[in-house]
């Protein structure tokens, strides 16, 4: 079965979290060919590649937001029905609408589409509905960024594929919708974090977008969502409190399922276990960008200074997602004078690291259910995780969970409470060895590779046959 991956802001351009989910799935599933349909803000080269494919990757089509297609106008005149199912599904009244094809066939390009009095209108009328008192231009305009990469996706040359199946919604579920209805195969949905949620924490913290207007984004976003929860065969995602989110934001509950991630915690149970010495050794396995907030953990570090507990704090990950950020995080280190006790190791073998660890930190703002956490339980670190995703969950267990917590949940942005977690395992070291044993337990029984990718390959054969698709 050839399977059409689509993936935003992800693999095989950026490394972590969820594109090492789609690469697990690729290299678990030999049985499959994978056409990785990736969309990035602007065009990337295989030079950009920060994975070697496997063998069963067929191809990469790239589709940047910032890319124009070239189109010959169309000869099409709209008709009234046309016009009105456009309004209807830009102004966000309805989704599964059949306008997918209008987009794609009828309006030409997106600046054609522009310059038309259709389009205009419909700017007017948004406008006077909404009672809007901003500039009518940055309005206008507003409507040209939101909708340019909407009509290039829905154009662009996408390939055949027997079943599609994205890794979130947002303009990957806006593709995988179309090549569901444009090539009649089962579209397969799932969502790590969810998409519309964290696009609306970032849009209510942006500068470039007039007050006014961040509504109507986030509303742009949650239909965007609303319209893959919609065409989505099945509606998947990694623990129950997200699924109930995507039921609250539109998703039937007949297509929902939790499918948990898996990580290979055999081996990295069997590490080597090291003797612990008198300094707290800290570990950090994350992408330093933003949403990983590396900086509240450079603040709880300082306090941890401050508090006279002696500590090494080894921070890794990639380090060119976002350079600016990163240089930001080693001044602050400098700043406070905490170079001999913190570390941006960049990417390393975590697997060398982590017996090394008496506990293991993770401070994001916004998660879904990320691997790192579940790599350190499994090799019987303790963690100290921010209350966000399913960071909870996988430390203290579902209800019906037998094993005991493996570590400390704490609030986002608080570093104070951190330093105060991270202090306690200096004083604590039998108990955390306990905690770390209750980690390792849960991960064996409950996350392991083989078991999401039994669930995903019956899910693959059985929407497959449902559909007969023309290669299956």
């Amino acid at each position: 079965m050839k399977i059409g991956l689509v993936v935003e802001g992800s693999y095989p351009y950026v490394s972590g979290g969820v594109a090492s989910w789609v690469h697990m799935v690729i290299q678990q599933m030999p049985m499959h060919q994978f056409e990785i349909i990736a969309i990035t803000p602007t065009q990337l080269t295989e030079a950009d590649y920060k994975y070697n494919l496997p063998d069963n990757v067929t191809g990469v089509t790239n589709l940047s937001l910032d890319l124009k297609y070239d189109r010959p106008k169309p000869k099409h005149v709209l008709s009234a029905e046309q016009g009105r199912l456009i309004q209807q599904w830009m102004t966000f009244q309805h989704v599964e609408a059949p306008v997918f094809p209008i987009f794609e066939q009828a309006v030409g390009t997106s600046e054609h589409f522009f310059a038309s009095r259709l389009f205009f209108e419909l700017v007017k009328t948004s406008y006077e509905t909404e009672k809007q008192s901003g500039s009518f231009i940055d309005y206008l305009w507003m409507w040209r960024s939101m909708y340019t990469p909407v009509l290039e996706l829905l154009q662009a040359e996408l390939p055949q594929v027997d079943l599609i199946h994205s890794a979130s919604t947002g303009y990957a579920g806006l593709v995988a919708s179309a090549i569901k209805q444009r090539q009649g195969v089962p579209y397969i949905l799932t969502e790590h974090g969810i998409y519309s949620r964290e696009r609306e924490e970032e849009l209510l913290q942006a500068t470039w977008i007039p007050v006014e207007y961040r509504a109507h984004w986030i509303r742009f976003f949650h239909h965007l969502s609303a319209e893959a929860y919609q065409e989505a065969n099945d509606v998947i995602t990694l623990f129950d409190r997200n699924g109930e989110l995507q039921q609250e934001l539109g998703a039937p509950p007949a297509k929902l399922r939790i499918i948990p991630n898996g990580i290979d915690a055999v081996r990295l149970s069997s590490l080597p276990v090291v003797e612990k010495g008198p300094i707290l050794k800290i570990g950090a396995i994350v992408r330093v960008v933003p949403i990983k907030d590396i900086k509240t953990m450079i603040h709880a570090a300082k306090v941890l200074q401050e508090m006279d507990v002696a500590f090494e704090l080894t921070i890794m990950g990639p380090l060119d997602e976002d350079e600016e950020y990163a240089t930001e995080c080693q001044q602050l280190i400098e700043q406070f004078e905490l170079d001999p006790y913190v570390t941006l190791a960049g990417k390393v073998d975590i697997a060398a690291y982590l017996p090394t660890f008496d506990v293991c930190l993770l401070t994001s703002i916004s998660e879904g259910q990320p691997l790192a956490v579940l790599e350190g339980m499994a090799a019987g670190v303790p963690w100290i995780v921010t209350d966000v995703g399913a960071c909870s969950e996988l430390i203290n267990g579902r209800e019906d969970d037998p094993y005991g917590p493996a570590g400390f949940v704490v609030p986002p942005v608080n570093p104070g409470r951190i330093a105060e977690r991270c202090a306690w395992f200096a004083t604590h070291r039998a108990d955390a060895k306990k905690l770390g044993e209750n980690g390792k337990k849960r991960a064996l029984k409950y996350y392991q590779t083989h078991q999401f990718i039994a669930e995903y390959v019956a899910l693959y054969e059985e929407r497959g046959l449902a559909y007969g698709g023309h290669r299956v």
